[in-house]
């Protein structure tokens, strides 16, 4: 709060608490407020560029990039707006080199604003002229504290274990992460063997490889170590496949180790996902993922840059990655890279890729090759025989590309479980599907084919497929293989017939559009005597409405498609959006919707709505 110090380093080694500590500063700044007009947060890492962190400022202060501004352009920009909030605090976390402030757009602090940094370096302290604050291992009391807290003082009362748990402690050198991480492990166990061994595992840790903290580095590999449970351990590893501090969806990472096959397979999506999500928490007790939820149940995590570097270092030798994720490449990777014993690809995020491998090259051989992670890359063009040597291929991503065609060899690669090609906004054309017999996930959504994919009545394993596409209008009858195995399907606006989505035995989750009440009565139908979705979005009329859901299961009747006494609802209908010329009455509305209440309504492409709720909820 001093108003003489303008820029703090907080230095220190990895895992000793910098960044927890600056966060707790963070939050307390941000309750009180009476000192500091903002406080931006942003997150460097390692490989940082001066555009990366030129947008990531933008976004924190409201400026907006149009997309062709040159570097200078930007930072002019960022230090306009910087300079009109006079009072701020800008703290910029894990930086691994100097940043010229200048050239990023960030004012000099003067008049009381401050810059805080978190670095391992305390060059980096110096050559941006920070007051720097060094942050040591925590001394031989403190280190016990925190242990204790973390495993439970009942566990320390068993007798022999307390003299064991103090010399484990030392083996953590003071260093938090490697505290809380061991402590985790060994929380709620009771058995005296486990400790001794325990013990013994960490004294006989081999010392860690350059380039990561040594100290830390053995008490993260004990925590992976006792995961024990091989696809547990795999779980774990796969993260490190997004980039350096990418805060990971949950429900995208449980798809991916469904797709992967790490996740056993239950008799339903939602019993698949429960175990995809107790598997996560075993990580996130276990401290080897960080718990970033911001949204609700959307629940984010995310890897402590230690953990990734100690997860890269196991999948260096065996199993093997090739790991380039949002590093900002522009250039292919080395042909070489592409080793046959390769397993898992991660070149994710690199926004202007173009061109992932020489097209003029032969086509590598990667039998062993399970996963391919291309997605946000910019990529423009596949080889045509690229796929040719893949046969072991599982899972391949290449969602938000600006790909317009895929190659033939695509349909060759049998093993494949999860194809995925969201938002690819430019994509016209897919190849036959029809050899895909192991697919099990489909995504078009965002693409801009006009037909269903040929082929589509042989994916007998297929369990969710996403069509919803702008130029996709209808979808055709007997495209699904009989009996289906599909537990999610989305359609968009594109028309379905009831009759169709009625045969679908195990459907859980449902968003399309029916012509009329007639197709919608049939759907309806179709599920009395048995279970319906479990989550829905239907629309029933002309398209021109979005179908992104709202309630889990909504109905929308659009103005002039049906009218009150020919259709019929499901039983357990949440919401019912219903659309009106204005001259009916809410009173002749809730008459006619008898199980409803109306609570709001809104326009959309010129229609009004009614919003009416289920009594029931």
């Amino acid at each position: 709060m001093d108003d003489e110090v303008g820029k703090i380093g907080v230095w220190g080694m990895g895992g000793v608490g910098k960044t927890s500590i600056v966060k707790l500063i963070n939050n307390q700044l941000l309750q009180e407020r009476e000192k500091f007009d903002i406080v931006i947060w942003i997150t460097v890492s390692k490989e940082m560029s001066i555009a990366k962190l030129q947008k990531d400022m933008a976004s924190k202060i409201g400026v907006s990039f149009c997309g062709n501004e040159d570097e200078i352009t930007r930072a002019g920009m960022l230090f306009e707006a910087l300079s009109r909030k006079r009072m701020s605090v800008i703290i910029l976390d894990d930086l691994w080199q100097e940043v010229p402030l200048d050239k990023v757009g960030i004012p000099e602090p003067s008049s009381g604003s401050k810059l805080v940094l978190t670095t391992r370096s305390f060059d980096v302290c110096r050559k941006m002229s920070c007051r720097a604050i060094k942050v040591k291992p925590l001394v031989e009391e403190e280190s016990w504290k925190l242990f204790s807290e973390k495993v439970g003082l009942g566990i320390l009362n068993i007798p022999e274990v307390e003299p064991i748990a103090k010399k484990i402690v030392e083996r953590c050198a003071g260093l938090p992460l490697g505290v809380i991480t061991v402590a985790s492990c060994m929380k709620d166990i009771d058995d005296l063997y486990e400790w001794r061994n325990a013990l013994k595992e960490l004294s006989d840790r081999k010392k860690s490889v350059n380039g990561l903290e040594e100290e830390v580095f053995q008490q993260l590999r004990f925590s992976y170590d006792r995961l024990k449970d091989p696809k547990l351990q795999h779980c774990f590893l796969s993260c490190a496949l997004y980039p350096e501090d990418w805060e990971i969806e949950e429900r995208e990472l449980v798809r991916f180790w469904i797709a992967e096959g790490l996740v056993e397979e239950m008799d339903s999506r939602l019993a698949d996902f429960d175990r995809g999500r107790a598997i996560m928490n075993r990580l996130l007790n276990n401290c080897l993922l960080e718990d970033f939820s911001k949204w609700g149940n959307r629940r984010r995590v995310k890897m402590h840059d230690l953990v990734r570097d100690m997860a890269l270092h196991i999948t260096s030798e065996k199993p093997r990655y090739f790991v380039k994720a949002g590093m900002g490449l522009r250039e292919p990777p080395n042909v070489q890279e592409w080793s046959e014993d390769l397993e898992k690809v991660s070149l994710m995020r690199n926004r202007e890729l173009e061109v992932f491998y020489p097209l003029e090259m032969s086509p590598p051989k990667c039998l062993m090759l399970t996963t391919l992670l291309l997605s946000g890359s910019g990529i423009q063009s596949i080889p045509e025989g690229f796929f040719s040597h893949m046969d072991g291929l599982k899972v391949l991503d290449l969602s938000e590309n600006s790909i317009e065609s895929l190659p033939n060899s695509i349909s060759n690669l049998k093993n494949l479980t999860a194809l995925l090609l969201a938002c690819c906004s430019r994509l016209k054309d897919v190849p036959s599907l029809s050899n895909l017999r192991a697919l099990k996930e489909l995504d078009l959504r965002g693409t801009a084919i006009k037909d269903v994919p040929h082929g589509m009545q042989n994916l007998s394993s297929l369990k969710c497929l996403n069509l919803n596409c702008t130029n996709v209008d209808e979808i055709p009858n007997g495209i699904f293989p009989r009996p289906s195995c599909l537990q999610e399907l989305n359609v968009g606006g594109a028309f379905i017939s009831g009759k169709e989505v009625g045969e679908l035995k195990k459907l859980e989750t449902f968003e399309g559009s029916f012509y009329d009440s007639h197709s919608f009565n049939v759907y309806v139908q179709a599920f009395h005597g048995r279970e319906e979705p479990r989550q829905y979005f239907i629309v029933v009329g002309e398209r021109g409405m979005e179908t992104e859901g709202s309630a889990s299961k909504t109905i929308v009747l659009r103005k002039g498609s049906v009218y009150p006494n020919q259709f019929m609802l499901p039983r357990h209908i949440e919401k019912l959006v219903v659309g009106h010329n204005g001259t009916e009455s809410h009173e002749k509305k809730h008459l006619i919707f008898s199980r409803f209440f109306c609570d709001s309504s809104f326009e959309s492409h010129e229609e009004k709505y009614l919003i009416f709720s289920s009594n029931d909820l």
